[in-house]
């Protein structure tokens, strides 16, 4: 099959279907970027360190293997930089 034979077996019908799904996640994607901005906008004017906060939420999402071996990387650089 050419490709110009794949270009006219596609359904318009489908093919718009699939973009506006695609369109309203990222209508819904935006709003929750927005709501979020929104918490961390409300956290700092209570006193909190956002950047502390994001630092946090990353670390929660890491596998338990995995924030071990970075916390040994990062302990054995800063004893090769006299840091630690």
């Amino acid at each position: 099959m050419s490709q110009d034979d794949q270009i006219m077996s596609i359904s318009a019908a489908e093919l718009k279907q699939y973009i506006e799904r695609a369109e309203n996640l990222e209508e819904e994607k935006a709003t929750i970027l927005e709501h979020i901005k929104e918490v961390f906008a409300e956290a700092k004017a209570r006193g909190f360190d956002v950047k502390v906060m994001k630092q946090l939420m990353k670390i929660r999402k890491m596998k338990k293997e995995d924030l071990v071996l970075q916390e040994e990387l990062l302990e054995l650089y800063r004893r090769a930089l006299n840091e630690g």
